[in-house]
């Protein structure tokens, strides 16, 4: 008997990572995850930008029409990719966002980084900019996830350097 392997080799295209530069305008797309609006409220405390927000389904991909309105901005930030379907949708919409034009900054909990990072790479986007909270985020009360979102916003100015 000849078992076969599921796993193929495939010619990937990859996707070029936009550079962040001038920044006049920020997009944040919430996933709807419980503490999501948090964090990206904090996040915005800290930006002095026109802010752009639109929110999607946590499991599912963004519709075009507003990952197209999101690409006007010049940084597009989404958020929170703290479980495997949130995070897969999440790093899909950021690469279809690069692919527009738009550099992107996906925020995912520690615990899913890692798997982040794979999936980025699998598709042809390994420099994909991910910055970690840390998990969970779930249950926790405002000022815990305040705490946390913190220290991930120090992550978020590295990449805007």
């Amino acid at each position: 008997m000849k078992v076969l392997n599921p796993l193929a080799e495939t010619k990937k295209q990859e996707t070029k990572i936009n550079q962040i530069e001038k920044i006049e305008k920020i997009s944040l797309i919430n996933n709807t995850k419980p503490n999501t609006d948090t964090i990206l409220k904090e996040i915005t405390k800290n930006l002095n930008t026109k802010i752009l927000k639109f929110t999607k389904p946590a499991g599912a991909p963004a519709p075009d029409h507003e990952i197209q309105k999101a690409s006007q901005a010049n940084l597009c930030i989404l958020a929170l990719g703290d479980c495997g379907s949130c995070t897969t949708w999440l790093i899909l919409d950021a690469i279809r966002l690069e692919k527009l034009g738009t550099p992107t900054i996906t925020i995912c909990s520690d615990k899913f980084a890692k798997f982040a990072e794979e999936l980025a790479k699998a598709h042809g986007a390994s420099n994909l900019r991910i910055a970690k909270i840390e998990h969970p985020i779930a249950g926790l009360k405002k000022d815990e996830i305040i705490k946390k979102t913190r220290q991930t916003i120090e992550d978020i100015k590295g990449f805007i350097r």
